[in-house]
């Protein structure tokens, strides 16, 4: 018995010196350089957030919470409030999002359940990678040449004053913009659904859509929801295309048509401006406000992920 497991040992033992020869490196090294990568992630992260914090201090001393609730953003007269930037980035980026959900995902159904090979999907997700790819400034001009004009349209007809930019023209930018990473992870995951279940629902009479609504979509919502909260990440960091068509105003929003800024936007405009030491430190302010509401809102995505795949 011990003779063959020997034998046995003998071939792992010089598979493990094969590898060690060929690429020079052991196992337990190789083990170490990923704890070392993973590691070095977190480093970053904390460095990023740690590097906003010293440079935006002089404002954090000055203004304290209130920096968070002021409305007025005054540089000549040194008086800075994020409130209006804050309220412009979630009402352009929440809005977008609902904008694109009602797209992406009959997108996702349709090439996940319906076409998932051929020419038409190939032609579909090619388009849709393409999309993806598209520099953001090439939307702000599509959106300024484009949708401006139909948003003074509808502006008109509402009894609205005709500007054109403003948030709504913003959301539909951004929309557009989102909706290949939503679609894109939808389709993966809707096409993982195991054949087993359809099969099971189309044998006890169920139609294509009764086992799309009962069977398909309840199996990939974890992984739907997280298509949506990539989506939203991209959405409250875009700049240039946002910059362009939202009309640029230091006020707070009162409805959805109204200009606006959000804190990409803001800083982008005003950062090459910024003169003072208290001025630039505000800018950087907003920058750290931005990376925190992001970060919470990814970690609040995971956590109604998780509670999402422990009800199934």
């Amino acid at each position: 018995m011990s003779n063959i497991l020997a034998n046995v040992a003998v071939p792992s033992t010089r598979a493990k010196a094969a590898m060690q020869y060929k690429w020079g490196i052991s196992e337990a090294s190789f083990r170490k350089f990923l704890y070392f990568a993973g590691l070095s992630l977190v480093v970053l992260l904390v460095a990023i957030f740690f590097s906003l914090m010293i440079a935006s201090f002089p404002a954090l001393r000055q203004f304290g919470f209130s920096f968070l609730v002021g409305k007025t953003w005054d540089p000549v007269r040194g008086e800075f409030g994020a409130l209006a930037f804050l309220v412009g980035t979630l009402m352009s980026s929440f809005l977008a999002l609902i904008i694109a959900m009602v797209f992406s995902l009959p997108v996702s159904i349709f090439l996940g359940e319906y076409f998932r090979h051929g020419n038409t999907s190939t032609f579909m997700k090619s388009v849709i990678e393409l999309l993806a790819g598209i520099p953001s400034v090439i939307y702000g001009f599509w959106g300024l040449f484009l949708l401006v004009p139909l948003v003074r349209d509808l502006e008109t007809k509402l009894g609205i004053a005709p500007q054109g930019v403003g948030i709504f023209t913003s959301s539909l930018v951004l929309a557009v913009m989102i909706i290949p990473y939503a679609s894109s992870i939808g389709t993966e995951v809707i096409s993982l659904v195991p054949s087993d279940l359809k099969e099971a629902a189309f044998s006890l009479g169920a139609t294509q859509f009764e086992v799309i609504r009962k069977v398909v979509l309840p199996y990939a919502y974890s992984g739907i929801f997280a298509g949506i909260l990539l989506a939203l990440g991209r959405a409250l960091g875009e700049t240039m295309a946002v910059t362009m068509v939202i009309g640029n105003s230091n006020f707070l929003p009162k409805n959805i048509f109204s200009p606006g800024n959000t804190m990409a936007s803001i800083i982008a405009n005003e950062f090459t401006e910024a003169t003072g030491s208290l001025y630039l430190a505000s800018l950087i302010e907003l920058a750290l406000v931005l990376f925190v509401v992001t970060t919470v809102i990814n970690i609040l995505g995971k956590l109604i992920i998780r509670k999402m795949g422990r009800g199934r």
